[in-house]
């Protein structure tokens, strides 16, 4: 496995075929991530080993998408785990760049929407999106993938980013991958780690809202706020940033369409926000 932290060296290696052995026509499948890594990004990997010929892993903590106040300082931060997971689960090529390698004083920048970027997680994080969506274009540029995979569980993130590669006119296929969960149902993300024992099982109060929101709806059940008005009283007494019902073009929806709705939550457990959503 190749580390590289300058982005100029990387845009370099993967460019320069003849010198490390790549057919020219070779497809690139890109993991963006900011470290601490599990499962859900293994998932990412292999779902991009198995669709590509090289695999780049970025590993950058972005401090633009974190309002003040945020929990910068405190993330998860593992990386000789890291590398050696990525080494472990085949990557051709770790991207480690430097704060400094990515921004600079005077920056251009990319803006969410001014709809879907400040609506859910957006209206608590006023600027969050604009920070990832600004991070994740220049990444894109500097790798040129084929494809680039997210995970379903940041359902907004991954709605902003399909919109911004299509506006832009991108190429590049944008992958969603499903979420994975420990076995009591707890969607997997670094911030778990952040998670008393006692605030671990409080914050299986989302996975089972998900779960009888799903089994509503199979038995018929598919009006909004019936569905979600139950979800609340299961959350209680978690602090509920949001439980929205919409549609994957992410505008709300009265009554659930199979095959077209997200069922999303945002709570905060402890100190700890936590996102998930169910794709139905």
């Amino acid at each position: 496995m190749k580390i590289i932290s300058n982005p100029f060296e990387l845009k370099e290696y993967l460019h320069a075929n003849k010198s490390i052995g790549f057919q020219e026509n070779q497809s690139i499948g890109f993991v963006p991530t900011m470290g601490a890594l599990h499962e859900g990004h293994i998932s990412l990997i292999k779902k991009a080993k198995e669709q590509n010929e090289l695999v780049v892993v970025s590993i950058f903590l972005n401090p633009t998408q974190f309002l003040k106040g945020e929990d910068l300082d405190k993330y998860p931060k593992k990386e000789v785990a890291d590398t050696k997971l990525c080494q472990l689960s085949g990557v051709d090529v770790l991207f480690f760049p430097n704060v400094n390698d990515i921004y600079t004083q005077d920056e251009v920048s990319v803006l969410a929407p001014k709809v879907r970027g400040f609506v859910l997680e957006g209206e608590s994080r006023p600027g969050h999106f604009n920070g990832v969506l600004t991070v994740v274009m220049k990444l894109l540029n500097i790798v040129n993938p084929t494809r680039a995979y997210f995970g379903k569980k940041d359902a907004q993130q991954l709605n902003l980013i399909s919109l911004m590669v299509k506006q832009f006119f991108m190429s590049v296929e944008i992958v969603a991958v499903d979420t994975v969960r420990e076995k009591d149902g707890l969607a997997l993300s670094s911030r778990n780690a952040f998670l008393t024992k006692e605030e671990r099982e409080e914050a299986l109060k989302i996975a089972t809202s998900l779960r009888n929101a799903t089994a509503m709806v199979m038995r018929g059940v598919l009006d909004s706020k019936e569905i979600t008005s139950n979800m609340r009283e299961i959350l209680a007494p978690l602090h509920i940033f949001y439980v929205e019902i919409l549609n994957r073009n992410f505008n709300q929806l009265s009554h659930v369409e199979i095959g077209n709705t997200i069922i999303l939550v945002e709570v905060r457990v402890g100190t700890t926000r936590l996102l998930d959503n169910i794709w139905l």
